[in-house]
């Protein structure tokens, strides 16, 4: 079965049958599920005031991990798989560059944060300081200093703190229908 040519009208549901067939698979060695996971950084981003983009991007940021070619990560990796990156390829044709760009950034914006706030490290969850390390450590101040230069480099860090608090599993959240309204309104449909 190939996938149908994706356009506006057709990524939302797309992208909610993903979260349907996929969403309740193990979320990196973290006691929730991947769909938990996101629907958590929704949830979180909504509860502090943020705009629709900044919510789809919460929501979204972990998507790369279904389009991944190097498959989902285990506990055991050795490498890095990149999902920041397969995710915002995966929607930069559908979705504003603010949501994509926090996509693509929140793995640097990881980085960033264990170079710039001494007790970030700390907060990390056990998963999180094993991807750190495959994903080349806390930033070298010319790494921060050429993150900083993006205009979306503190967008990407508000969705990092969301994406580090949404791993309670006892945290109530909505559906992912809940979310679809909002993210057609922010593809443009």
């Amino acid at each position: 079965m190939t996938a149908p040519k994706l356009d506006k009208a057709n990524i939302v549901a797309f992208i909610a049958d993903i979260f349907e067939r996929r969403g309740a698979e193990s979320y990196l060695g973290e006691p929730v599920t991947m769909s938990q996971h996101m629907l958590q950084g929704a949830v979180l981003a909504e509860k502090e005031g943020a705009s629709e983009e900044l919510v789809s991007a919460a929501l979204l940021h972990d998507i790369g991990h279904y389009t991944s070619e190097f498959g989902p990560y285990s506990p055991e990796d050795t490498q890095d798989n990149y999902h920041e990156e397969s995710g915002a390829k995966v929607l930069a044709p559908f979705f504003p560059p603010v949501i994509t760009e926090c996509v693509r950034l929140h793995v640097l914006a990881k980085r960033y944060l264990c170079a710039t706030d001494k007790a970030y490290y700390d907060r990390l969850s056990e998963a999180s300081k094993h991807t750190l390390s495959l994903q080349g450590g806390p930033m070298s101040a010319e790494e921060v200093t050429e993150f900083e230069k993006n205009p979306f480099h503190r967008e990407a860090v508000r969705v990092r703190i969301w994406d580090d608090e949404g791993k309670k599993p006892d945290m109530e959240t909505p559906s992912f229908q809940h979310y679809m309204p909002m993210l057609q309104r922010v593809v443009g449909v």
